[in-house]
Order: structure tokens, then sequence, then C-alpha cells
């Protein structure tokens, strides 16, 4: 996006062309007082800046009423928000010349710029400026123009201009600068055209363009933008042009052609619309002949979103690709935590009083491979169609209601081993009544569930019958207290917390192996769900229970902040009988889609104990760790631990240790860490530091080398599964990013891609991005710069 950064050259002569006329006044030698800033608010534009007051004064003032003024030594003029210094200022009333040499200098904005001349007819604002240098704060870029000709207060031409955001070092160009010809800026079609534009990196020219088209304001613009690229272990080097079609203020387009080595050539298109009452995106990717799979590829994503009228709220999301593998050749086309489950989704609501209304439909597409195929695909809903509602009553009862119906149906790409699977309509009801006694210190609440369903199914089931039904009532009580007492830890104050909490849940045994199980899947076993009635989530199984959940958690609080320094705790689930309908031991498969399977008779009368805890007050650490522990073989069943070092910015070193043991063992490194050079310690140091490595361009050897990264190692598979490594050389006025990423597809397949990007801090990013996978993957990781580089709407080329 070379052509970015000349946009505040732009602005700067609006700037200067809303600066109102010359005009003849004195002020007292004391000056005005005022406080630096690098940057101001905004002053009037137009008729009101026509009325604000204009002050002149230097060490001499003379002239003749209504002929000339002239303002010697150290001469100012002042209006609004514009300042013009120079060694003389002299105004011609009858030709409405203003005339400024020697040591020009004008400010507006937080923007400056400087030169030997300035002449412009005030009311027309036509002149010239000689030989100008510029700097804009909001980019901390600025360069120099051989001149720049105002044709009126909207128009304007620069010639020889160039902008870095890099000093020269005296010897040669900065690190990096755009050289133009010749600059053509027309404000009131908020565009500039620059000829003869090259852009060079180290005396190299990286780009170039005989016309280049840019917008002169942070407003989007039409036209092509950067272009991307990175090697691919699988389709080989890639790169793609996109296109930025500003259809509207409220419409836009990203049209992308690309090539690549492998498989040929594709069309990524991106379309964004935003109205008063609806807004969405459309993503549609195509590749009309993949060269190694020999067929067309394509993918579609939409997500919309409405307020109709009633308040009725409408949500669509759509997710389609063309073929089974598509997931594993482009693995970022989707940012879904189950990529080979792809939901297309359609919702509408209504609230209506105390109720709301609602429907759904659900379709999925069932991305099947041979080595790793999904059993128990997720069912289809066409419909669902429900209400609910939650409602005070007399005498603090609560009462909640659910009441949907929903006929389901088998995906597409559902295995054939599978089938037939029940499929028909189920009616359901799920209601409640509680009464809560709620105080700071301590809190009951009792509460008569109900879970009823009905079925009528396509197929008959097992007892040679179509329908069916059960009721299914619930009796909890839920307790918990919370204790507070100042004390010391680590020499330091705080406030402690003990805070014990009990759980009686009572469900009778209901034999519900012969119904069918549409939407039931078991619960992960963890510090949230062993609070909850049913091991189970969704409708169609509920598991029976008469037990008690025993907890305490202890925390240690700052007592001034209430920042939370410590959290311990522990629970453990008591039986009073057997249960007969348990979740099984793996309740997730390894597309992450939760299962409907259903486990052994639990007879243990203690369940595994689960342990919590996280610390920060260490300072620059902080520790988390929860593990299932079995008493009984006196080892933990699963357990994340995990630790974080963060000295100060851009530094954090991340580890992490998962176990769910037999099936899983995962070591997990994340780093951000300055390799050497100068890391500031704080937003102070860091400004410091950018403006000393802006002041040598990088060229110094000053600048600074971090090493970023996520590394996910398997001890079971004895390999790495994911990771992304690299490379960030901060130079202050341009930044380098170099590394791979790796996603683990398969047992022993994976995608690896290279990435490559120099960022021209002030002006705009060429290459790869790696800046979302570094941001996603990586905790605790900072951007080197935020917010300064160009926008990704500007165009580079005409």
């Amino acid at each position: 996006m070379p052509p970015a950064r000349l946009a505040p050259v732009g602005a700067a002569l609006a700037m200067m062309a809303t600066g109102g006329a010359l005009a003849q006044g004195v002020t007292s030698s004391e000056g005005i007082g005022l406080q630096l800033s690098p940057m101001l608010s905004a002053p009037p534009r137009g008729d009101a800046a026509k009325q604000l007051p204009i002050i002149v004064q230097a060490h001499e003032l003379r002239g003749r009423p209504d002929v000339e003024t002239v303002a010697e030594g150290e001469a100012e003029f002042r209006r609004g928000g514009m300042v013009i210094r120079a060694d003389r200022l002299s105004y011609d009333h009858p030709e409405d010349l203003a005339t400024a040499r020697g040591n020009v200098r004008i400010s507006r904005d937080g923007n400056i710029y400087s030169g030997p001349e300035l002449q412009l007819r005030v009311q027309r604002f036509e002149g010239f400026f000689l030989q100008p240098t510029y700097f804009f704060s909001r980019t901390g870029a600025g360069g120099s123009a051989q001149r720049i000709d105002f044709i009126d207060d909207q128009r304007a031409v620069a010639t020889g201009a160039t902008y870095s955001s890099c000093p020269s070092d005296g010897s040669g160009d900065p690190a990096w600068i755009l050289t133009t010809s010749k600059v053509k800026m027309d404000f009131e079609a908020n565009e500039g055209i620059a000829e003869g534009a090259v852009l060079r990196f180290m005396g190299v020219p990286i780009l170039g363009a005989p016309v280049l088209s840019f917008p002169l304001t942070d407003a989007r613009k039409s036209g092509w933008l950067p272009p991307n690229f990175y090697p691919d272990n699988k389709s080989g080097f890639q790169i793609s042009v996109p296109y930025y079609w500003n259809i509207a203020p409220n419409h836009d387009a990203t049209i992308t052609p690309g090539i690549s080595t492998k498989r040929g050539l594709s069309l990524g298109t991106e379309f964004r619309y935003l109205e008063p009452h609806y807004s969405g995106s459309a993503n549609i990717d195509a590749m009309p002949n993949d060269g190694l799979t020999g067929t067309s590829r394509h993918s579609f994503n939409w997500t919309h979103d409405a307020s109709l009228v009633s308040n009725t709220n409408l949500s669509i999301r759509v997710l389609r690709v063309s073929d089974d593998d598509y997931w594993k050749d482009f693995p970022h086309f989707t940012t879904s935590l189950t990529p080979r489950l792809l939901l297309s989704d359609l919702q509408a609501s209504k609230p209506i009083g105390d109720w709301t209304a609602y429907t759904r439909v659900m379709r999925w597409q069932v991305l099947q491979n041979a080595e790793n195929p999904i059993t128990a695909a997720p069912y289809e809903r066409l419909p669902q169609i429900g209400a609910r509602t939650v409602q005070r009553m007399g005498g603090g009862l609560e009462l909640g209601f659910e009441g949907e119906i929903n006929r389901f149906a088998n995906p597409v790409g559902t295995l054939a081993a599978d089938l037939p699977r029940p499929t028909g309509i189920r009616v359901h009801t799920l209601a409640s009544i509680s009464r809560p006694w709620v105080t700071p210190g301590w809190s009951i609440t009792p509460k008569l569930s109900l879970n009823a369903a009905s079925y009528s199914l396509d197929q008959p089931l097992s007892n040679g019958l179509s329908s069916a039904s059960r009721v299914i009532p619930t009796f909890s009580i839920d307790s918990a207290w919370v204790f507070e007492r100042e004390a010391t830890w680590f020499g330091r104050d705080v406030r402690q917390t003990l805070e014990p909490r009990l759980f009686y849940v009572n469900t009778p045994y209901r034999d519900q192996s012969a119904l069918p199980n549409f939407d039931s899947a078991g619960k992960d076993f963890n510090f949230e769900s062993i609070y909850t009635e049913n091991a189970f989530s969704g409708v169609d199984r509920v598991s029976d229970a008469h037990q008690v959940m025993a907890g305490l958690t202890t925390r240690l609080l700052d007592p001034v902040t209430g920042a939370e320094r410590v959290r311990l705790g522990i629970v453990q689930r008591f039986l009073f009988r057997d249960q007969l309908i348990t979740p099984a031991d793996t309740p997730t498969t390894t597309t992450g889609a939760p299962t409907a399977s259903e486990g052994p008779p639990l007879t243990r009368r203690f369940s595994d104990i689960l342990l919590l805890g996280s610390s920060n007050i260490v300072p620059q650490w902080s520790l988390d760790a929860s593990v299932q522990y079995n008493p009984d073989t006196r080892r933990a069943i699963r357990s994340i631990i995990g630790a974080r070092y963060s000295p100060g910015p851009y530094r954090t070193l991340n580890a992490t240790y998962r176990l769910a043991r037999g099936l899983s063992e995962q070591i997990e490194l994340g780093w951000q860490w300055p390799l050497y050079g100068p890391v500031p310690s704080g937003v102070s140091d860091m400004h410091a530091a950018q403006k000393e490595l802006r002041t040598t361009g990088g060229q110094s050897c000053k600048g600074t080398m971090y090493a970023v990264g996520r590394v996910n190692y398997s001890t079971l598979d004895r390999r790495v599964t994911d990771s992304i490594v690299g490379f960030e050389y901060d130079a202050g006025c341009w930044i380098g990013r170099i590394g791979a990423e790796q996603l683990s597809t398969g047992r022993s397949e994976s995608t690896t891609r290279l990435f490559v990007q120099l960022e021209l801090v002030g002006l705009s990013r060429l290459g790869s991005n790696p800046l979302q996978s570094l941001k996603d993957n990586i905790p605790g990781y900072r951007l080197l710069r935020d917010g300064t580089s160009a926008p990704a709407t500007t165009s580079l080329y005409d």
C-alpha cells in the first residue's frame, strides 16, 4: 500500500487550505503560553474557521492600512489550530497575497511543514511552497518535495515528493523510501494520483508503478492492495493480489485472484454490507481446476444478522465446501474448532412479554476421512421450534420453562455403518421451579425440575414401537457460603476467603435404553459441570442420581483493588446409590464433536477428586493447574498445568502440560522474547526506544531481534502436532518477520507454510501476513506496532 502514507501530505495541504486569510493584528510582546502536544483537537473547518480570530506577532510589525502588512523577526501567524512561523511575513491586501520567507514552518493537527518560501493568494488558496519538508505525527513519518503548487483550496500538485519514516544516515537514502515524480491531489474527490512511484528498501527497488492512486484521508478507496505470497508444502508457492472495491460507504468487496505453482489459478471474493437493520459478509473461494486433484474446488461462507420488525432477530450462518479433503488442503479456510463438521444454521427469535419464541434450522456437512472416520455425526434439525421463559413469582419463587418440537434427520456424509439411525420428531418440555435465598454471605436454592419428552419416529424402536415418551423429575439443593478474614501471606496483607459449597441431586432411574439419542452427550468432568443436575448435555439422556457434591475454594484478594492473587479449590462427588445411566469415559471424538455413547454403571461411592489452583502472587509469574485425581489408583487421570513468565512488554514465556491418561499427553511451549537489542520496559520506554531506532533507521545495528513461536508436542505420538516459529526484527521504522507454521491434518499428515513479511512503519505491510496466527497461537503475544500501518483498504494501483 505505498500510496497510503502520501495521504497525510494531502491532509496537510487541506489544513493549509482552511487556514483563512492572513490579516493584520498585534499582540503583546509576551506572546501566548501553550502546552506542547503532538496532537491537538481538530479545529473548525469551512465557514466556521473564518470566524476564528487571527493573531499575528513578531519582533517588528509595520504596514499601510488596506495596502500592506509586514511582520519581521520570529514572525508568527495563528488562526485556530494552524500556526505559520517565518523570519518574515508579508500580506499584500490588494493582491490578497501572503508571502513567508526564511525558515517557514507550518504546524497543524500535529503535522509540521518547513521550507524556505511560501506564497499564497489567501482567498483563492492559490500559490506555491518551495522545497518543503513535512512530518506527520499520526504515522511518525514524513518526507520532502521540490515544490508544492496550490491550484485552489481543493487541488494541489507536489513535484519530486518523497515519503519515509526512516531518517537518512547522512550518506544516502533512508532504509526505505517512496519517491514520486509528481503527485496530484484532489481533496474534493478524496483522490491522489502519483506518477513514477517507486518504493525502495535498502536502496533496492521492490515495488513500482507508473501511475498510483490513493485516498487523501482514512476513507476507503477502490484499487489494488499489496500482494500476498507464501510457500506451502502442499500447494507450492502461492501469490495473490487483492483488489478492493469501495462500492458504497456501507458496502464493499475484496476480489483476490491468485495462483499456486502446484494447484493453478484461484479466485477469492469477500462482500461486506452494513445496513441500519442488518449486516453480514459473504466469502466465496473458487479454484476452477486443481492441478493436484484434477477437480474444481470451492468454499462458501456467509454470515448475516438482522433485526426485523417487532424485535425479531434473525441470524444466518452458512459454511460449505466442495469435497471431504478441503479442510486438509486449505486449513485456513475456517476458524471453526471442528473443521470437519461444517454447520449451516438459521435462527430467528422474538420476545413476547416474558417469553421468547424461537425457531432454528441446522444442517451439517460431514467431511469424512478413511484414516479417521467420523462416527455418530450430529443430527440435523429440520426444524427446531420452541419457546422459553424465566419468571419471578410471588413468595420469591422462580419458574423456568422451555418447550420445543424438533425434527431430526441424518446429515449428508453419515457413515453407512451408522445407518440406519433413528430419525423423527421429538417434543420435549424442561420445567423448573425454585426458591433462592441469597445474602452477601450465603445462599441456598432448592429446585424441582422436570424433563419430559415424546418421540414419533420414522423407524420402529427395538421393541417394535415407533412412538414413546418419558417423564423424569429431579430435585436439587444448591448451597454456598463465603467467609472472609484479613491475613498475611508471603509478607503481604491480603483478604482471604473460604467458600464451601454443597450440591445435592436426586433423580430417579428411568430406563432410556430403548429411546433414541438425538442430542445428548456426556459432559466434561470439571469444576463447572460437577455442580449440575445431569451428567449429560441435551435432552434425550438424563442420568439417575442420588448424590452430593462437596467443594471448598479459598482465594487471596488484594485488600485495596480486590484483584485475585491466589485461588485453590477441591471438590468431590459422593453417591448414595449406584448410578446406572452414565456418560462414556471419552466424551469427545478426535474431531472435537461430542459423542452420544453411554458408559457402564457407576458403583464407586467416591468420585475422582478435582483440584484447582491459580496464582499470580509472585510478580511477573502466573500459574494455573487443574487435576483430576483418582484416590483408588493414586494417579492423576487428567491434568492441565501451565506457567507464564512475563517480565515486561514483548517478553513472555509459556509452558503447558496436558494429560488425558491413555488418550493423549502433550507439552506446549510458547514465547515472544528479545534475542538482542534495546527492549522497552513500559509505554514511555517503548516510545523512547522507537524514537531512538527511527533516528538511525535501524542501520546502525541498534534494532531488536525477537524470537516468537509456539510448539505443541505429543509425547505419545512422539511428534510435533502444531507449531509456529519465527523471528521478528524491529528496526524502528521497519519490521521484518520470517517463520514457518505447521498444522496437523492427521496422524501422519500436516501442512507447512512459510511466511515472510516486511512492515514499513507508517506505510504498509508487504508479503504474507502471520500476525493473526501469532496472536491466536502465542499467549501474551503483543504486536510490535499497533495502528501505525496503512489501512488494508488503501489501493495500490489505479
